[in-house]
């Protein structure tokens, strides 16, 4: 809370109002100041508190739903910041990631990995699935088919966000605690994701792209940050620091790949810690 109210003071668009995601950066002067002092709080909070580990040990799922056509670059480093934290991961790629592995077994899991992007079809917003289209699978989801919600234009399949609010009642993800969901406009999966029970997420509130690997490697540095036992709010905080520096400092900054502050925010609960 002290964190957040030292940031709120700069008025900077994150904090108008809402902690939820930011429109566009502005007064980036005044938030450097804040950063820094935050990023001072968030390395003394981090080096005088132990993370409470739990007695089992906890699962991870990694969904790449175009790994064939965009391979996930810097997936070793993030599975491996994964393992060292004790997380079972188990990865699902391309055609095995299935409409019904998303309906059924997510809340199997700790942490939920989501890599995908979007595609419009008559005006709406899909999210490739990564299952082709089959016969067994369209029969199966009849009515979602006949309603628009699942679409095959592509041949891959992909769901839109009424397919998610039918899906993905309130409690049906409530053993998930974290999900990082990669890809354009996944800031609204992440506000079904939360309503239907996971405690918070990583999320992208503008388009990005999965090529080049700088999405990737934004997760990775997130994923460091919550395993080192971070919370939610400030590994996302912290991640944003060099490119906001590189912006106001208008010098390469040899953190960053790019210049460009990433449509990077957070959902749920910012206290959130996953060790």
């Amino acid at each position: 809370m002290i964190l957040l109210e030292l940031v709120s003071m700069v008025e900077h668009p994150f904090f108008r109002g809402t902690t939820r995601r930011p429109r566009k950066v502005q007064d980036l002067k005044k938030l450097l100041v804040a950063t820094i002092i935050l990023a001072v709080m968030i390395t003394f909070s981090v080096g005088t508190s132990i993370p409470v580990r739990s007695q089992t040990q906890q699962k991870a799922l990694i969904l790449s739903s175009l790994e064939k056509y965009q391979p996930t670059h810097y997936l070793d480093r993030t599975i491996r910041y994964l393992t060292n934290d004790g997380y079972n991961v188990t990865l699902v790629k391309d055609t095995a990631v299935t409409l019904n592995l998303l309906t059924t077994q997510l809340n199997n899991y700790d942490v939920v990995f989501w890599r995908t992007n979007v595609y419009e079809w008559h005006h709406v917003t899909y999210w490739y699935v990564g299952e082709l289209t089959n016969k067994a699978t369209m029969q199966a989801y009849t009515q979602d088919v006949t309603n628009g919600y699942v679409d095959d234009t592509n041949a891959i399949l992909g769901i839109n966000m009424n397919f998610l609010f039918e899906h993905f009642p309130a409690g049906s993800l409530n053993h998930v605690k974290l999900a990082v969901l990669t890809g354009s406009s996944t800031a609204n999966i992440a506000d079904v994701f939360v309503a239907a029970g996971v405690k918070g997420t990583v999320d992208y509130y503008q388009s990005v792209s999965l090529a080049f690997g700088e999405t990737d490697e934004i997760t990775a540095i997130v994923v460091a940050y919550l395993t080192s036992g971070v919370s939610l709010q400030n590994a996302v905080w912290q991640t944003l620091i060099p490119f906001i520096s590189q912006q106001i400092n208008g010098g390469p900054d040899p953190l960053v790949e790019t210049s460009q502050i990433p449509p990077l925010w957070y959902f749920g609960s910012g206290t959130l810690t996953i060790p």
